[in-house]
């Protein structure tokens, strides 16, 4: 027997829920309680399959339902198709969707924390190179979060596992994590003030011989969705970095934000045509460096950035607090690499 109901003031479709199996979703796997049935509105006549299921399953990005049609798990007139494919009413259609990982709750997971200050209000941890802060696309395990959970499960309670700046996967050190609310709040406002101090070391191509800073707005790049590129519709970033010490067509550097966006000392180093050692998104091409140092730089597996320094005053008691922390073992080996091979010795 099908229950039917109204869907929506704006079309004449109707909804089931099925309450025996359908024949044409044997392979499924989900219950047969899960399956949604629609009849295509008339009002949808000349839509794309994936628009008009937006129009009758509103509360699902059109991504998400796009990623449904392709994975066939949604039948019309009981064939697969595709997201393009017009519908033009009366239409069958056979829905079953799917939970995503983002709509599941985050799972606790034994991950270590290299700690270097723990309190009731904070945490600051040394993060590694590889390990994601946040779960997302491609990573919804194996994350920071998933280890804070672990550690502390009263981080459950708190909006991101307390998490309120991020490193890239691929770059290492200082993170700070508040524990209640009230701290992660008050964070959050230290970074907006930007009263919280973030110093890196970056290893740049090519010779810079003064120190400066970079003023240049930062947003997602017009062509490649996953990069982000100084343009003028960017929102403000302010980086200064101070030049530590120069090699033959390399320069160590010391950054520090005067923003915090996404990539921002990479993307802005870039812009300057000095991109960091082993930046697999922006750096283009061979660069210049000394011949001996060529295949040393260019192998290096990762970007190489380090967030070395963090000051920011304690929530809870407005003390002044700053932590430091040493290269990690990587960078420091390529730099022990880059000594040895300028003074000739194997």
């Amino acid at each position: 027997m099908l229950q039917a109901v109204n869907v929506s003031n704006k079309n004449t479709a109707k909804l089931w829920r099925m309450t025996e199996p359908e024949k044409n979703l044997q392979d499924y796997s989900a219950p047969d309680e899960d399956i949604i049935h629609f009849i295509v509105p008339a009002d949808c006549a000349g839509l794309r399959l994936d628009q008009a299921l937006a129009r009758l399953m509103p509360e699902y990005s059109r991504s998400r339902l796009q990623e449904w049609i392709n994975q066939q798990q949604v039948l019309l007139d009981d064939s697969s198709a595709i997201p393009k494919q017009k519908v033009w009413g009366g239409e069958r259609l056979l829905v079953l969707p799917q939970v995503h990982m983002s709509d599941q709750p985050y799972l606790p997971e034994d991950i270590a924390l290299d700690i270097v200050h723990e309190d009731e209000e904070i945490l600051v941890i040394n993060k590694p190179v590889g390990l994601v802060v946040h779960p997302g696309s491609g990573n919804w395990q194996g994350t920071l979060l998933n280890a804070l959970l672990h550690h502390d499960s009263r981080l459950a309670d708190v909006p991101r596992a307390g998490i309120v700046h991020r490193l890239d996967k691929d770059t290492s050190g200082l993170l700070v994590i508040a524990k209640t609310l009230t701290s992660q709040t008050n964070l959050v406002r230290q970074l907006q003030a930007r009263s919280v101090k973030r110093e890196y070391l970056a290893l740049a191509y090519g010779e810079l011989r003064s120190s400066g800073f970079v003023d240049l707005p930062i947003g997602r790049h017009p062509s490649n969705r996953i990069k982000m590129a100084v343009t003028e519709t960017g929102k403000p970033a302010v980086t200064h970095y101070k030049v530590e010490k120069s090699y033959p067509g390399c320069t160590l550097l010391r950054c520090t934000l005067g923003t915090g966006r996404t990539h921002q000392i990479r993307v802005h180093l870039s812009h300057l045509k000095h991109p960091l050692v082993g930046d697999a998104v922006y750096l283009k091409g061979p660069q210049k460096c000394a011949p001996e140092l060529r295949d040393l730089l260019s192998n290096f597996p990762r970007q190489a950035l380090h967030a070395t320094r963090l000051a920011l005053d304690h929530p809870a008691s407005g003390e002044r607090m700053e932590w430091h922390v040493p290269l990690p073992q990587d960078m420091q080996q390529l730099f022990n690499q880059i000594e040895r091979a300028l003074n000739g010795s194997e």
